[in-house]
């Protein structure tokens, strides 16, 4: 039987890259999986349309993330489509890089606003959907927590507070029957890095990454959607509060 057979779940930030690989991977595990974009409706549909066309169920939300109102609307979706919530993937996050001298309020409370207040939100209200036998949070956290890459001064503060939340919330939300852990993935190529330009396929950085990665490669969103298909499956019921590293081995 599938791993989360009779499941839902909802993933923001899913209609690209580790999001959209991720809502693809809870869905062959037989979830029902609401994927949510903030913008990128086409890139949301073509998610959707590739889970159905591999028997699977899913439908695309708008919401932001860092707007209360568009979350409530995302969860009167949930209701709607699948009933009770078992599985929740905070995904949506943003990043720029800058140097400290040229940080700007603006772009501070940007990234603060998608990346850390965002989960929170998200999670306040899931826990009115959350059944009675609890379910599984996961939150998509980076290995700039703990590398600190230069420019990354609000990005790896953001991803380091989502550590945080993942600890305080994984004691809080324990006696509800809700685990709370994090995947924090190392250099991943996907749309969002290639987009960003990070690095892409062949560029002098991803072969300095792959040469400091003792796996030998770098990570796809499937690498880390796997990860996340563990977490939300019954397989790791005695997991809660884990930050789990998914670098290949890079530290």
């Amino acid at each position: 039987m599938l791993k989360l057979h009779k499941k839902s779940a909802v993933v923001t930030g899913a209609s690209k890259g580790i999001g959209a690989g991720i809502a693809r991977e809870l869905a062959a595990a037989g979830a029902g999986v609401v994927v949510n974009y903030a913008s990128d409706r086409i890139g949301a549909e073509s998610v959707v349309n590739a889970i159905v066309a591999d028997g699977g169920r899913a439908k695309a939300v708008q919401a932001d993330v860092a707007k209360a109102g568009d979350i409530t609307r995302l969860f009167e979706q949930v209701n709607e489509t699948f009933g009770t919530l078992d599985i929740l993937v905070n995904n949506a996050g943003v990043f720029q890089a800058m140097p400290v001298t040229e940080l700007t309020e603006d772009e501070f409370h940007r990234q603060i606003n998608v990346n850390l207040l965002g989960p929170l939100l998200v999670i306040r209200e899931s826990l009115n959907h959350f059944g009675p036998n609890g379910g599984s949070i996961i939150n998509i956290g980076s290995g700039a927590s703990r590398s600190h890459p230069p420019g990354y001064s609000i990005y790896s503060a953001s991803k380091a507070g989502l550590d945080a939340i993942t600890g305080v919330l994984s004691k809080e939300l324990a006696p509800r029957g809700i685990r709370v852990n994090s995947v924090n993935p190392g250099a991943t190529l996907s749309e969002g890095t290639k987009t960003a330009g990070l690095y892409g396929v062949g560029s002098d950085i991803e072969r300095q990454l792959v040469a400091m990665t003792p796996l030998g490669r770098m990570g796809t969103p499937k690498d880390i959607a796997k990860v996340v298909a563990f977490l939300a499956s019954n397989d790791s019921g005695w997991l809660t509060g884990e930050v789990i590293l998914a670098s290949g081995g890079q530290r």
